[in-house]
């Protein structure tokens, strides 16, 4: 059992889960709790950390098994651990890398029905959100789980959004981080083009927008572009919208919050995919 604060593997998971340099350097994360953990596969993490009470409990000890682990003491834990109260189990995780043609549809065209085998659903049409900038975790969080909800396809982001491996983000994601594809991107401008050019429409929520987003298209290959929490989309990054959209406010609300706003389009998506599916 580890029981001391100064051991090397838990200076180590302390300086991953605090520092994003770190976290790039090793390609490694912090995930912590059980729903969390139980859904990692024996590839996907590198170590296990556990209590002595949460490897007692039977099933416990049967899914532990399966993976590389190591006991600490509720002191160990309770330091390595992100949150005030944690649930005596953390992992260190390998991080996924995408590439932003991983996201994009084939060849800039929504598959013909008639192409696809008997019996399987065609693709979906891309359904991307486009984040510029964005700092607050849990907004970052939030949208990653929302998005999932909504069916979004994948999330693109430029290196000045929030470490999507924060723990913060991880905790909101509720597991999301493990399914929906994402990627940043050094060059913004550069990333939204090629995403043009394989045939997504893109949209802005913007002051200048003159129709509701209720009264848009969304059932084909497109992208929502976000921007930053107090300064919205830079100018150069709006330009690149075929479209801007607004949200009609009633009372003295002024604009929504970021994952708030993107929530709202994502589920407008979501809504007009049902229809358009029902014929």
């Amino acid at each position: 059992m580890i029981g001391s604060t100064s051991n090397k593997q838990v200076k180590r998971v302390v300086n991953l889960r605090a520092k994003a340099k770190a976290r790039r350097e090793e390609n490694c994360y912090v995930a912590e709790g059980l729903r969390m953990c139980r859904e990692l596969s024996p590839d996907q993490v590198e170590m296990l950390y556990v209590t002595e009470d949460f490897g007692s409990v039977p099933g416990n000890r049967r899914w532990l098994a399966g993976f590389p682990h190591e006991t600490v003491s509720d002191v160990v834990m309770n330091y390595m651990a992100d949150t005030k109260t944690p649930q005596g189990v953390l992992a260190v995780v390998k991080q996924r890398h995408y590439r932003l043609e991983e996201l994009l549809p084939p060849a800039g065209k929504q598959i013909p029905k008639t192409s696809v085998p008997v019996g399987k659903n065609p693709p979906a049409p891309a359904c991307l959100m486009i984040l510029e900038t964005l700092q607050d975790p849990g907004n970052l969080g939030t949208i990653l789980r929302a998005g999932e909800g909504a069916g979004i396809t994948g999330l693109v982001m430029n290196r000045d959004t929030a470490d999507i491996y924060n723990p913060k983000v991880i905790r909101s994601t509720m597991g999301s981080i493990l399914r929906v594809p994402f990627v940043y991107v050094d060059d913004l401008s550069a990333a939204l083009a090629q995403i043009k050019s394989a045939g997504v429409r893109l949209f802005a929520a913007h002051l200048k927008g003159t129709n509701n987003y209720d009264q848009e298209d969304y059932t084909g290959n497109i992208g929502f572009l976000i921007g930053n929490e107090a300064a919205g989309l830079t100018e150069e990054t709006a330009a690149m919208a075929d479209c801007y959209i607004k949200i009609p406010m009633a009372g003295q609300v002024e604009s929504l919050n970021a994952a708030v706003a993107s929530s709202v389009l994502m589920f407008e998506a979501a809504r007009q995919r049902r229809n358009n599916s029902r014929g």
